[in-house]
This record gives structure tokens, sequence and C-alpha cells, in this order.
């Protein structure tokens, strides 16, 4: 589809490509979902069931994505990184400026796994994602190395059902035991990452071309994260995230992936405030439609932006208020969060690109 330049900052708002839904096969991946929070109340520890659910809602994403021609290995990556990166997360927590310097290191980390195919640059967005959730729950290394097996039982749950349902078994017993061969090609691709860099540093250009995007993503993410560390609120991890997820290479991109996610954040949370306001669901009706919201964010990925973001606004809401947090004020401040982290990251990319219009007008000077 062609676009003129001013539907293409809109584009993720109203393109809907009814085409790539994916409502029937996505079933799939709810199921552990369902399994998890099911358990979580029948325990009587819904804490629980929601740590593991997150895990596996994340790691079911990573179908959607490819590594080495694999739609398991982007699950099982995942389930790794985004323990390792909450864990992380939830130690530094966000009171002080410790996490700053982390997110904005992950955030650059983030940036050269998208000069590789699809599915590393996924992976590492995730663990940027879950570094900042776990942020805003900060305790101790004990307690929260719990926490995180809980996280991770949820993704290796997604992965041996899905890898089951998918028939793909006996392709995730050959990943696990390649397992060692894929870190130390990891090892060697970070390690010829880290020479690039010194490289064009000792050269005197602290940014290439390949270097260009990890930067600005740096620089947004640690500026955010900044900002959310001095609100005092524990949604405010929001600001960063989606600073991060609209962030894009290109101005059209980030606008457009910006006014979407706050558009379809907004309508959510508004439509949720609605819902949450004259009805009182039960801890069982609140997973079930927690349940149902996870579907819809799966099967609407790839169908329309703003949509998905209403989706998963719905997700969040209804999960989190099984933690008993109330589920208007869940919605209002996601909405609040969304709304500046998307700015924050246009700002930046409208900022970038004015500073090298004026290097541009001097070099033109001067010639």
């Amino acid at each position: 589809m062609n676009l003129n330049p001013a539907s293409a900052y809109l584009a993720d708002s109203y393109v809907f490509k009814w085409q790539n839904q994916t409502f029937v096969s996505d079933l799939i991946f709810v199921i552990p979902i369902a399994i998890c929070l099911g358990v979580g109340l029948a325990i009587r520890h819904p804490g629980a069931g929601i740590l593991a659910a997150a895990g596996a809602m994340t790691v079911g994403f990573g179908a959607k994505h490819i590594i080495d021609e694999s739609r398991l290995l982007p699950m099982i990556f995942a389930t790794v990184g985004i323990a390792f990166s909450t864990f992380v997360g939830m130690v530094a927590g966000h009171d002080n400026g410790l996490l700053v310097a982390m997110a904005a290191l992950w955030a650059f980390g983030y940036g050269l796994l998208t000069e590789r195919p699809d599915g590393y640059g996924w992976v590492g967005q995730q663990c940027v994602v879950m570094l900042l959730v776990g942020s805003a729950f900060p305790i101790a290394a004990k307690p929260a190395a719990v926490r995180v097996l809980l996280l991770g039982a949820g993704g290796a749950m997604q992965v041996l059902w899905s890898s089951v349902a998918l028939r793909l078994f006996a392709q995730l017993c050959t990943h696990l035991l390649d397992m060692a061969r894929y870190m130390h090609e990891e090892e060697v691709a970070l390690r010829a990452a880290v020479e690039q860099i010194a490289r064009t540093v000792k050269r005197g250009r602290f940014v290439d071309a390949k270097l260009a995007y990890p930067m600005r993503l740096l620089v947004t993410v640690g500026l955010s994260t900044e900002i959310y560390r001095r609100l005092h609120f524990t949604s405010g991890y929001w600001i960063p995230m989606t600073a991060l997820v609209v962030l894009k290479p290109g101005l059209a991109d980030t606008a457009s992936r910006a006014i979407a996610r706050t558009l379809g954040t907004v309508a959510g949370a508004w439509a949720l405030s609605l819902l949450v306001a004259h009805v009182a669901p039960s801890p069982v009706e609140l997973a079930v439609i927690s349940v149902v919201f996870a579907w819809l964010s799966y099967a609407t990925l790839n169908v329309n932006y703003a949509l998905f973001a209403v989706c998963i606004t719905g997700y969040i809401v209804f999960l989190l208020s099984l933690a008993k947090i109330p589920g208007a004020t869940i919605a209002e401040r996601r909405a609040f969060c969304t709304a500046l982290g998307g700015a924050i990251a246009l700002t930046v990319r409208l900022v970038v690109i004015q500073r090298r219009k004026s290097r541009i007008s001097e070099v033109n000077v001067e010639h």
C-alpha cells in the first residue's frame, strides 16, 4: 500500500490488515496463560499465577518471530532473557540512578540486535521491557529469585506446550541439546559488536551508521527512565517502556507507532475505566477476561497497532486487578505514561533530525 507523507504518520492507527489476523491459531498460546492463572486462583496465590502468566504471555509472542528458521528459538531465548532481566530490574529497583545506566545499556544492546535477523531484536526488546517492569517491584535478591522462577516457569510451560501443540517437540529437544553452541555463537557475536564499537570510537566517530539507532535508544530510554525514577510511582515504568517500543529508525515510523500506541492505550483505558466503574468482576471473571484479552492481543498484533494497544491494555488492567490493584487507576496511569513515553521518543527523533540538518547546513556554508 502506497501512503502519502501525511498518511504515513497515521498508518498504524487507521490501516487494518485483517488478512494478518491469527484468531484460530493463537488459541494455542492462551492455554498456558489460562492454566497459570487457574492454578494461582486454585491455591489462593493469585500473585504467583500472575507472574507465571506474564512469562507465558511474553514468551508466546516469540512464536511470531524466527531465529535460525525456528519459531521455538525466540521463545527459548526469551524465557531465559526475560527471567534474568527481571531479576536484575527487581534487585536494582527504581529509586537510584543505577537503573538509568542499566536501562540505557540494555536498550543499546537491543539496538545492536536489530541489525541481526528479526527474532534477535524481539528477544532484546523483551529483555529491556522486563528489566523496566522488574524495577517497579524492588525486592531483595532471594525473594526476587523466587518470583523470577515463577516467571521462568510460565515461559517454560509456554515453550513446552507450544512445541507439543505445533508438533515441534523433536525440534525443541534438538535446540536444547544445541544450547552450548548457541551460547558460543552469541558470545562471538557480542565480542564482534564490542570490537566494532571500539574501532568506531578509536576513529573518533562516536556514532556510525550502524550505531546511530542503538545510540538513539540509549539516550531515549536513559532519559525516559530518569523521568520515571523521579516521578516516584510504580506505573511510571510504562514511560521508558513506551519510548522503547515506539522509537524506530525512521521519523514516520516513530510518529506512526507513537500515535497508534497512545490512541489505542487512551481509548482502551477510557473504555475499561467505565467498565470497571460499573462492574465488579470476581477473581475468576477477572482471570477469564485477562485470558480473552491476551488472545485478542496475540491475534491483532499484525492487524493494526492501535487495536493491539487497546487489547494489551485490557490484558494488563484485568491481570493486575487480580492483584487487588484498582483497575481504573491502572488504566489512567497507563494512558498518561504511554502518552509521555511516546512524546519523549518522538521528541528525541525530531532533535536528531534537526541536528543532522544543522550539520549539513554548516558543511554547505563551509564549501
